[in-house]
Order: C-alpha cells, then structure tokens, then sequence
C-alpha cells in the first residue's frame, strides 16, 4: 500500500506540474536504451490505481466529438477519390505513373483512419449507445471488407488474453522447435519474403484461415459461424458479418461492371491493399519487441500481458490513425477511452508505469525491420526454462 500511494502521489504531481491536459506524450522521457527489458514481475500497481490516476473526462464518449472525427476521415476520403478520379486521368502517362501510388498511399492511408474508428466502435467507445457503435461499425467494417462482429469477438478475446503463449488470439510468437521459421527462413532473404507475404497477404489470410492466430480444433475462420473462435450466442451475427460482406462484394462487382475492373483496381483495390498492409504493420510492431516477454499459463496474468505491447511514433501517420500507434499501451488497458483522449490518457499513467511502460522512438521503417529479423521466434532465457516467461530470439 506504501508503494501504491507513493507511485499516485508522484503521478499526480508529474501530470499536474509537468504534462498539461492534451499534451503530446513521450517528448522528453523517452529510455534511450528502447531494447531494456520490461520487467516480469508482478506489477506494484493495480488497473484500479491507473484508472484514478486518468482525468475523469478522458472516459466520456462524446457523440458529437465521434462523428466530427467520422465525417472528417470520409471527406478526407472523398476529396482523395474525387482527385484520383478526375484529374489522375487526364495527366499524360509519365506522371500518371507517379501520381496513382502516390493516390494508393494516401487514400490507403485514409482508409485505415476510417477503418480505425470502425475498431472503436468494436470497442464501445464511439457512444454511450452500443447498438449505434454496432450499426455504424457494421457499416464501416464492411465497406472496407472486414467482417465486424467477427473481429470485434475474436479482437475481445485478444485482449482478454494479450501475450498468453496459449490463449492470445493474434500474432502468436513461434517456438525454436518450428523450423521453418526458426532455420529456413532465419536469414535475409527468408526476412524479406516473409515481409512481402505479411504485409500483401496476412489480413485477407487472418479473417479467412487464422493465420498468425492460435491453433484450435476444427476449422477457423472469422466467416464460418462455426468456427470454435466463436461461441453459441455470437454464431447469429457472424452470420451477419458474412451477409455484409457478401453485399459488400456484390456493390464492388457492380461498380467493376459500370466502371471496368482497372478503374476499380486502382480507385479501391490498390487503397484497400496499402490499408490492409498498415493494419499488418502497426499491428505487428505493437506485439513485436526484444524487450516484451511472452507468458504461459503458469505465469501470465492480465495485466502484465496489457503492458507487453508498446507504443510508437509514426509521426503525422499518429493523427491519420487516431493514435492507435503512439497510445496502444493505454488502449490494452481501457479499451473504451475515446481515441481522442487516449494519449492524454498515456501522460497520466507513465508515472505510475514507470519501467513498465515501453515506448521506441526508433525510425518506424528501421524498426520493423529490425523485429522482423529479431524477433522470429520466443524461448525462455537459459537456465529458467520452467520460469513461463518467454523471450524473442533469431
């Protein structure tokens, strides 16, 4: 108790005196050495403890707010279409060529700010209305090809269980004894196919075979109601899910037939590719560092897994995507606070964090390719193999 008060009066003065209400977080106090472990010991504080250590106002969900940021992200949209669709056309070829990946970046970029605040909504934390947060979710996911309720199941259960070696539901870390990874693919050629293939293929390939989730019996994919992902009071709106997505298709098969496959292609499906492969990066690289440890049952609790992710600075991108990347750690641990508070959300529990708390300021592109070739496989340190902690390696 002596401890716990002591790391809430510290927070209190730290946020009061130093941080300012919405300040942007992680300017000053950034651990140069961004590959320290972060410690595995039972943490001091409670989620109680960090709960009061947040503004109160930081937990309201403001309707007004969530719609400016919803119908901000489709105009942004739109003008990115209305340009890509108008004037792209009529440039001569050479600048064409330059003009439609710099379109695809952008309105992919665009897409996944949209696609971001459908994540919220999975989450409740759009409204005080769930079944508004799940029409309008509904809506979002599946325009941009993402079965709603599907994920926002198996998206729960991942973060009921981040980092258990057995429970996590997504990007679950492989083991020495898998030799593809841990010896076939452990060089540099190996490093660069499996970043082509994760960032092209990984998120139609998730929802469809489970790939990068946990094994279970039976078939699993987020569209077959069936599937063991899901229990027997969800398996009606993952019916649903499906029934958008078929609507979904069925628009886009109209549109390629009024508009020709190309114009569709580059107009959508080459936006939707860069959306998938931002979801797969930033996702990957927030469950992705030398200095995160995995658990197994004999050690994992639900806190410490909620602490074994970590946030990043993607620089204007942070906007784009509703600080989902610089304020992740935060997000694990309440799911429901706003994007728009989460990172003044963030400033006011890293006191109380302390070493828990794992932030790398490390260039985004440098740092993916570093936990591509370093983090390929996890085993325990040696001499503490029944420790049920577990570690990255190459």
């Amino acid at each position: 108790m002596e401890q716990r008060s002591k790391l809430l009066l510290e927070a209190y003065f730290f946020v009061n005196n130093k941080m300012g209400a919405g300040g942007r977080m992680n300017d000053a106090t950034t651990d140069k050495n961004v590959l320290k472990r972060v410690p595995t010991e039972k943490t001091p504080f409670e989620i109680s403890d960090l709960k009061k250590a947040i503004p109160p106002h930081c937990f309201k969900r403001s309707l007004t707010t969530s719609f400016y940021y919803l119908f901000r992200d489709i105009c942004i949209c739109y003008t990115f279409y209305h340009l890509g669709s108008n004037y792209i056309p009529l440039l001569p070829k050479p600048l064409a060529y330059i003009a439609w990946p710099i379109y695809w970046f952008c309105q992919g970029s665009s897409f996944m700010g949209i696609w971001s605040i459908g994540h919220d909504l999975g989450h409740h934390s759009f409204s005080e209305y769930q079944w508004l947060d799940d029409a309008l979710g509904f809506v979002v996911h599946s325009t941009f090809l993402t079965p709603y309720f599907s994920f926002k199941y198996s998206h729960r259960s991942h973060h009921a269980h981040t980092n258990s070696m057995e429970y996590d539901e997504v990007w679950i870390p492989k083991r020495k004894a898998d030799t593809l990874y841990s010896e076939v693919l452990n060089n540099p050629l190996g490093n660069l196919f499996m970043t082509f293939v994760r960032l092209l293929l990984s998120f139609p390939m998730y929802f469809t075979f489970n790939i990068h989730g946990r094994p279970y019996n039976g078939f699993v994919s987020h569209f077959y109601p069936q599937s063991p992902l899901f229990n027997d009071s969800e398996r009606k709106l993952v019916w649903l899910s499906d029934a958008g997505m078929l609507v979904a298709f069925y628009a886009l098969y109209k549109v390629a037939e009024t508009t020709g496959a190309a114009w569709l292609f580059c107009i959508y499906g080459a936006p939707l590719l860069v959306m998938n492969a931002h979801f797969i990066f930033f996702t990957f690289l927030h469950h992705s560092h030398p200095s995160l440890a995995h658990y197994d049952s004999r050690e994992w609790d639900w806190i410490r897994g909620a602490l074994s992710t970590v946030d990043r600075n993607y620089g204007i991108l942070n906007t784009v995507f509703h600080d989902v990347t610089c304020a992740h750690v935060v997000h694990h641990l309440i799911s429901t606070i706003p994007h728009y508070h989460t990172v003044e959300a963030t400033n006011a529990i890293k006191p109380i964090l302390g070493d828990y708390y794992k932030y790398d300021d490390t260039p985004i592109l440098k740092a993916f390719w570093r936990e591509t070739k370093e983090c390929i496989f996890v085993e325990p340190d040696e001499g503490a193999e029944n420790s049920g902690v577990y570690w990255f390696r190459r």
